[in-house]
C-alpha cells in the first residue's frame, strides 16, 4: 500500500476558492467561488487606490490524501 494525493473531488469536497490581493498595500478580497468576482474587486481597489497596479491570485484547492494499492 502507498499513499497518493490528488484534488479532492468527493461530492463533499469543500469548493475551490479564489481571492485576489494586492502587491502594493496587502488588502485581499473575500475567497469566492466565482474567480470573476476577484477580478471586479481589483476594478474597484484599482479604482480607489491608481497607483496599485500588481496583483497575486490565491487559490485555495481541497486535495485528498488516499492510500493505494500496488500491483502484486
Amino acid at each position: 500500500m502507498q499513499w497518493s494525493v490528488g484534488p479532492d473531488r468527493e461530492p463533499d469536497a469543500e469548493a475551490v476558492t479564489y481571492a485576489m490581493e494586492c502587491a502594493v498595500c496587502g488588502a485581499r478580497s473575500q475567497p469566492r467561488v466565482d474567480a470573476g468576482d476577484g477580478q471586479q474587486w481589483v476594478f474597484a481597489h484599482a479604482g480607489r487606490n491608481p497607483s496599485h497596479h500588481t496583483y497575486r491570485e490565491h487559490i485555495t484547492r481541497p486535495y485528498r490524501a488516499v492510500m493505494t494499492r500496488t500491483a502484486p
